[in-house]
């Protein structure tokens, strides 16, 4: 007992949640360089692979979030390593583009058995006075991770695109390593963590009517897909951009990654200070920014424009996601369940956002900005959707 003393078994799931997000990050986002270098890909062909890996998303996590509901978030977090195992080994064999396309989509597949586990991990760990604590630590770890491998991923490819598989896969052996050890060691830590003085959370929100929280929770749901419209086709598309600027991949993990940086400090805020939970202006202000600053960073003339929207773009969808997660575990004990339609609301996103570029530039495939434009029409329709939401709700 006194070894584990120094442990908390939430730091040991943070732990895991960091590298899983630095590992998937480098590899979803640079895959689109690699397809673009080695197989001659563009845009459109970009978008049709990031659409399909949104439509595996969408189907899986849902079911993820079920799986680690009935049988335990442990084993939905060692099915779901396992088979990103599996398919980063793959596509580091595989010479094909076809073969690259399965193996990306096995990656797929078994993240979407991971975040669900995690997030409810988290959640149900902390009793409903922690629990918007808890879920301000989770969203900082997965996001100071994710900019990281986005900031440092462009100088790692160019090294070698090799890098692009076997380091999410050592930083998935040490993860699967852990979840075996916290699985095994779960019970003592729990018990060393009664005797070890908790920092007093932040003020919780007061008990609010079910039928409004479910609301709030419904016009999250809404929103938080289409902010991954934007995020899966701009990732999509971002060898693009960094072509039409002359960008190596290294200069555009540097500059490309902004938006990361700027998700990561909304985060921060929007953990300290609590007075957005359940103001429907909040969510509001950012979802009309995502739609601005989304078009803005496509049809960006110069670099200048492509920095000033990424910021406001990454402090936008931070709030919209901050929303959809918190939303979703404080509105019952359903944590895994929730945990997956959260999740499968994203892929919902990544999948209708590339698929409508992509049949945008296939349509008019002589206008430049086609597909930010159709992109953009889409989440417009989402604003009338988010107020249709309220007004249903307040009937």
């Amino acid at each position: 007992m006194s070894a584990l003393k120094g442990f908390r078994f939430q730091t040991v799931c943070f732990v895991i949640e960091g590298l899983n997000s630095f590992g998937l990050v480098l590899y979803s986002s640079y895959l689109f360089f690699y397809l673009r270098a080695r197989f001659g890909f563009h845009d459109r062909d970009n978008l049709l692979v990031a659409a399909l890996l949104g439509v595996i998303y969408l189907v899986v996590a849902w079911q993820g979030g079920r799986f680690a509901q009935r049988r335990g978030n442990f084993s939905a977090l060692k099915i779901g390593l396992l088979v990103m195992l599996a398919g980063l080994a793959a596509g580091s064999q595989l010479g094909s583009a076809c073969g690259q396309i399965a193996a990306a989509a096995a990656v797929t597949f078994g993240q979407c058995f991971t975040w669900p586990a995690l997030e409810a991990l988290v959640g149900e760990s902390e009793p409903p006075a922690r629990l918007p604590h808890a879920i301000g630590i989770y969203n900082v770890t997965w996001a100071v991770s994710a900019a990281a491998a986005f900031f440092l991923g462009g100088t790692l490819v160019q090294l070698s695109f090799k890098i692009l598989f076997f380091v999410p896969l050592a930083v998935q052996v040490v993860e699967l390593s852990l979840v075996f050890w916290l699985q095994n060691h779960a019970a003592e830590l729990a018990r060393a963590a009664l005797g070890q003085p908790r920092a007093a959370p932040p003020p919780a929100p007061g008990h609010l009517p079910p039928a409004k929280t479910k609301m709030f929770l419904r016009m999250a749901w809404l929103a938080n897909p289409f902010a991954y419209i934007g995020i899966n086709t701009l990732i999509a598309v971002i060898p693009g951009i960094a072509a039409k600027f002359q960008l190596t991949p290294m200069f555009a993990g540097f500059v490309c990654s902004l938006w990361c940086f700027a998700r990561l400090g909304a985060f921060a805020a929007l953990w300290l200070w609590t007075d957005w939970h359940y103001r429907f202006r909040w969510l509001l202000g950012a979802y009309i920014a995502l739609i601005a600053t989304f078009a803005a960073i496509l049809t960006a003339p110069n670099l200048a424009v492509l920095v000033a929207a990424q910021i406001f773009f990454g402090g936008a969808i931070g709030l919209i996601y901050y929303s959809s997660l918190f939303y979703s575990m404080d509105a019952g004990d359903a944590k895994g369940e929730h945990g997956g339609i959260h999740e499968a609301a994203i892929g919902l996103g990544n999948c209708v956002g590339p698929a409508t570029g992509a049949a945008a530039l296939w349509l008019a495939p002589g206008s430049a900005n086609i597909g930010a434009w159709a992109v953009s029409g889409l989440l417009v329709l989402g604003l009338g959707g988010l107020f249709w939401v309220r007004a249903a709700g307040k009937s």
